[in-house]
C-alpha cells in the first residue's frame, strides 16, 4: 500500500515539475537573439548610473549575483547612449566605474555613484566629479590617478564599449540583461523581484 501511495504521489508531482520547467516562455519572458551561446555561462547587465530604474534594480542585481552558479560570470556594462547627459560624461563615469573594478571595490563604489546622482541629487559634469565621489568614499587620490589612465583600465574600457557595440541592436533601454550571449530577458509587469532573479538564473543554465 505504501509503495502504491508513493507511486501515486510521484505521478502527481511529475506534471507539476514539468509545468515548472515550462514556466518561462520564449517570446514572453525572453528572446533568443543568437543561434549560439557563449562558451561559458555569463550574465551581462547593461545599465546607466543616471537611469532611475537601474538604481532601483540594484538590490535585485545583488540578489541575482548571490544566486547565480559559481561558474556564471556576471558583468555590468555601462552604456553611453542615454539622454540624461552627454556621451563624453557617460564615458568618464564608465572609466571611473572600471577603476572601481580594478581596485576590487566595484559594488561599493557603484553604490556611491548611484547615491550621489539619485539621493544627493548631485550633478556629474566630468571625470573630476566622479574622482571626488571616490575620494569621499575612501579611495586614495594617488590610487585613483594611477589607475584611471592605466593599461588595465584602458583595456576594461575597450571591452565595455565593444560589448555595447556587439549588442547595440538589441538595446532599446536599460536595465537590460543578456544571458549566455543568446538570451535577452524580458521582465513582464506581473513578475516579482524574485521571479526576475529566477528567470536570469534559469536562463544562465540554458545552452
Amino acid at each position: 500500500m505504501k509503495k502504491l501511495f508513493i507511486g501515486f504521489l510521484l505521478a502527481a508531482l511529475m506534471p507539476l515539475s514539468a509545468c515548472g520547467q515550462m514556466r518561462w516562455e520564449e517570446g514572453t519572458h525572453y528572446r533568443v537573439i543568437s543561434d549560439q551561446a557563449s562558451a561559458k555561462p555569463e550574465v551581462i547587465e547593461f545599465f546607466s548610473f543616471w537611469c532611475p530604474a537601474c538604481n532601483a534594480f540594484e538590490p535585485i542585481v545583488q540578489d541575482m549575483k548571490s544566486r547565480l552558479g559559481a561558474d556564471v560570470k556576471f558583468t555590468k556594462v555601462h552604456v553611453n547612449f542615454m539622454q540624461f547627459t552627454g556621451p563624453e560624461v557617460q564615458d568618464d563615469v564608465t572609466r571611473a566605474m572600471l577603476v572601481g573594478r580594478a581596485l576590487k571595490d566595484e559594488t561599493r563604489l557603484n553604490g556611491a555613484i548611484f547615491n550621489y546622482i539619485h539621493r544627493q541629487r548631485g550633478v556629474i559634469t566630468g571625470l573630476n566629479d566622479v574622482r571626488n565621489i571616490f575620494l569621499v568614499n575612501g579611495v586614495e587620490a594617488e590610487d585613483f590617478d594611477k589607475m584611471v589612465k592605466s593599461f588595465s583600465v584602458n583595456n576594461l574600457v575597450r571591452k565595455n564599449n565593444k560589448t555595447i557595440d556587439d549588442f547595440r541592436q538589441h538595446l532599446n533601454g536599460v536595465p537590460n540583461f543578456i544571458v549566455n550571449g543568446k538570451y535577452q530577458a524580458t521582465f513582464t509587469s506581473n513578475m516579482t523581484p524574485d521571479d526576475m532573479v529566477n528567470l536570469i538564473v534559469w536562463l544562465s543554465q540554458q545552452d
